[in-house]
């Protein structure tokens, strides 16, 4: 039986070697790499944090809103005849600007005995009421959202019919201009007296005699 090896007969065996560096070359690298990952994480956390409004350029035009950001939501549409004060005559004005700019330009037929008109429409309540309704109804049935067949809806349903409700004959302008040549204006009686005109019940309820 041959007699074992001593591994002290042998010659002493040469340490490990690593390419390059050494162990310190790559314990310095391997440190480097956790420094590296550890500031993208941070980095990743700061991102995915709410933004402090504080601190955008914006925050003192319009504070809570930012571009790119939903803003606060609108207020729901009211009809006109349920506000007064202030708020009743901010939208006489936004329906004046419609009524004068859009609606008669286009669909404001000629003055006659069978299709009168005033031109101070603003001071009939009930005219004010119809055509309030119908620029409401315009204003959802123009929506991208109410379809293609949107606006034929808004014809069919709301513009013939009010136009003809407001300018009949017999209607609440009946007493008014039948001629643009000849201008009138007159507010038929209710069956409960005088037809109060805007404006009328703030005076009232102030104590203001008209």
């Amino acid at each position: 039986m041959p007699d074992s090896i001593d591994p002290c007969d042998k010659e002493e065996m040469e340490p490990l070697r690593f390419p390059g560096r050494g162990v310190e070359g790559l314990e310095a690298s391997v440190r480097q790499l956790i420094a590296e990952s550890e500031q993208q994480a941070r980095l990743l956390d700061s991102l995915s944090a709410a933004p402090d409004d504080s601190a955008l350029p914006y925050a003192s035009i319009a504070p809570g809103f930012a571009p790119g950001r939903p803003g606060p939501a609108a207020p729901e549409p009211r009809f006109i005849l349920t506000l007064d004060g202030t708020a009743f005559e901010a939208e006489l004005d936004a329906l004046s600007d419609w009524v004068h700019d859009f609606l008669l330009p286009t669909y404001g037929a000629e003055v006659s005995t069978a299709t009168p008109w005033c031109q101070q429409w603003a001071e009939h309540l009930e005219v004010v009421g119809w055509l309030h309704a119908l620029w409401m109804a315009y204003q959802q049935h123009t929506d991208p959202e109410a379809g293609p067949s949107g606006p034929a809806v808004w014809h069919r349903d709301f513009l013939t019919h009010t136009m003809a409700a407001i300018r009949a004959p017999g209607g609440p302008l009946s007493a008014c201009m039948t001629s643009l040549d000849r201008p009138s204006h007159r507010i038929l009686p209710s069956p409960h007296g005088p037809a109060p005109t805007p404006g009328d019940e703030q005076l009232a309820a102030s104590g203001v005699a008209a």
